[in-house]
């Protein structure tokens, strides 16, 4: 196993919509040590996946990261993080409407702050949208792990996420934002 400094791993966490399609992206890269779905950003402590359903408690549906930033930089995880998303939706991502489904990048560090604002500035003055950039960038607040079912479910239920997948036009809205032009 790996040996990892404890001053090098950090913690990420990203809204963007249902977090199921938010887990593979990240997953099984070199120097991410765990990538958990969850709720993030509410006033209700310890909420379930029916209370975030129902749009009341506040609460984002985000994936916490848990990286060696000497191996995979914050900065390498918000470029893999934009290609995710519709940063000009604030009402949802695809097919998945609501508060909860909001895009955002909670940050945890005033560096992380530092960098989130500067690669949305990059974003926006890309050209690449003809609408303002609305992705949210917030302190961390706390993190609650999702019901086990719903951790690495592309692993778990691969039918059902790739047809949620399909179904939600998350991968043609990628295709045609974000890969008809170069991002690397």
């Amino acid at each position: 196993m790996e040996q990892h400094h404890a001053s090098s791993i950090q913690l990420a966490t990203f809204a963007g919509g249902c977090f199921w399609c938010m887990v593979k992206p990240f997953d099984q890269l070199p120097g991410i040590l765990k990538v958990v779905s969850g709720y993030s950003g509410g006033h209700t402590e310890n909420p379930t996946y029916a209370e975030i359903k129902s749009q009341m408690t506040g609460h984002y549906e985000v994936v916490q990261i848990t990286f060696d930033s000497t191996l995979f930089s914050y900065a390498q995880l918000l470029e893999l993080f934009w290609p995710q998303i519709d940063p000009t939706d604030a009402e949802g991502q695809f097919q998945d409407r609501g508060p909860s489904y909001r895009a955002a990048i909670f940050y945890h560090s005033e560096e992380q702050r530092e960098q989130a604002e500067a690669s949305k500035a990059v974003i926006a003055a890309s050209g690449r949208f003809n609408k303002p950039i609305v992705t949210e960038i917030l302190p961390a607040k706390t993190f609650y792990p999702a019901e086990e079912y719903h951790q690495d479910y592309y692993k778990k239920s691969p039918d059902h996420y790739r047809e949620d997948r399909l179904l939600s036009g998350r991968d043609q809205f990628i295709e045609q934002h974000w890969n008809s032009k170069s991002n690397s």
